[in-house]
């Protein structure tokens, strides 16, 4: 009896593939961990994304935003866009557009020509000098009124509907031909003038009416919508002009202390010549041989005696004992020899016109010391004798 075949292993072992519902099973954790992760990082990055903030910042919500103004007017039908620069306000202006220029002073004179050269009304906020040249010809700046609220006492449709609001600021003249409003002493706080092509160019004062917080106030919306109109509108707010470049720090100098190292360099070379020409202090020098006052003397005597320098030898005497007796006497060092004659004769008893002629020689007639050498010994015995009598 044979036993019955057994089934092949393999058939029994070999495995099955995961179906669609297997694998959903697998992955729905891992897809729904990453789906909510996703939803969470973007519900986190729209809660901590801050919209633009800044002075008549068109998408700003703060305080001194022109948001709401914006939002007003693209609810009444206009169309705003917002410009960052002045080339692309310029591309975007049309005869029938409104170009609103918030904050005139970023802008340069090349890009203030540009928009002066563009089709349509302009309305400018608080405008430099440079930006009323260009933008509003003849219009300029005359005085400030602090007060807010004020009445507009003209025949400007927009300003007569809107009546009484806070335009309180600066306050401009014109030309002839200007409409003005809102006067007060000085000016009016908005003009109006033609710039030709039948366009004007609007000035208004202060940005009170424009911001978030100022258009609550009565008459500010009134005349911000009046302004701005239902048509086509181009806010400009001009970014911050990038650094162009690198300055060094001489450039970032002012220029009078630039053109100061010229006089100061000037002053120095002539203070230099002026203590350059004056004499120092004696410099002591060693001398190389070491000669003693006798020899010295020796050898100015011998150099007398070789040139018979007799009258030269007796003043050297007369001065030399002159000098000595001046203290002694109590004299100064610029007594005449006629007063050290007086003192001396004084002192010692001695004849005054005897002691005149040693120390002088005689007032008339050849003087006896400088005849011969014999003379010039009995001067020096002399002079001795006296010099000795005072000690």
């Amino acid at each position: 009896m044979t036993a019955p075949a057994a089934a092949p292993a393999s058939a029994a072992s070999a495995p099955s593939s995961p179906g669609p519902r297997a694998l959903w099973r697998r992955a729905r954790g891992p897809v729904a961990l990453v789906l909510a992760l996703t939803a969470l990082a973007v519900v986190v990055s729209i809660g901590t994304e801050r919209p633009p903030e800044g002075v008549l910042e068109p998408e700003g919500p703060n305080p001194e935003g022109a948001r709401a103004l914006v939002a007003i007017a693209e609810d009444r039908g206009a169309d705003v866009t917002v410009a960052r620069d002045a080339a692309t306000a310029a591309d975007a202006l049309t005869g029938d557009a409104v170009l609103v220029v918030a904050l005139p002073h970023r802008l340069t004179r090349a890009e203030l020509d540009r928009l002066a050269e563009a089709p349509g009304d302009r309305l400018l906020v608080r405008p430099t000098g440079p930006a009323l040249e260009a933008l509003a010809p003849g219009v300029r700046m005359t005085g400030r009124v602090d007060d807010g609220a004020l009445d507009p006492r003209c025949d400007l449709p927009e300003a007569a509907a809107a009546g009484t609001a806070a335009t309180g600021g600066e306050l401009y003249t014109g030309p002839d031909g200007t409409t003005a409003c809102y006067p007060a002493d000085g000016g009016a706080a908005l003009v109006r003038v033609p710039v030709g092509g039948g366009a004007t160019a609007t000035v208004l004062g202060t940005r009170d009416p424009l911001t978030n917080t100022g258009l609550a106030a009565p008459g500010n919306a009134a005349l911000a919508l009046n302004l701005v109109g239902t048509g086509d509108v181009v806010w400009l707010l001009p970014d911050v002009p990038a650094e162009g470049g690198r300055a060094t720090i001489w450039e970032l100098l002012p220029a009078g202390l630039r053109a100061a190292p010229a006089p100061l360099a000037a002053a120095l070379l002539l203070l230099a010549f002026w203590q350059g020409r004056r004499l120092g202090p004696l410099v002591t020098e060693r001398l190389p041989v070491v000669v003693r006052a006798a020899e010295t003397t020796e050898g100015r005597a011998a150099l007398y005696a070789a040139r018979r320098a007799r009258d030269r030898a007796a003043a050297a005497l007369r001065e030399g004992f002159s000098a000595r007796v001046r203290p002694a006497l109590g004299l100064g060092p610029d007594a005449p020899p006629d007063t050290v004659a007086a003192a001396v004769a004084d002192r010692t008893g001695a004849d005054p016109a005897r002691v005149r002629a040693l120390l002088s020689g005689p007032p008339d007639g050849p003087d006896p010391a400088t005849a011969d050498d014999a003379g010039l010994v009995r001067l020096a015995d002399d002079l001795d004798r006296l010099d000795g009598l005072l000690r």
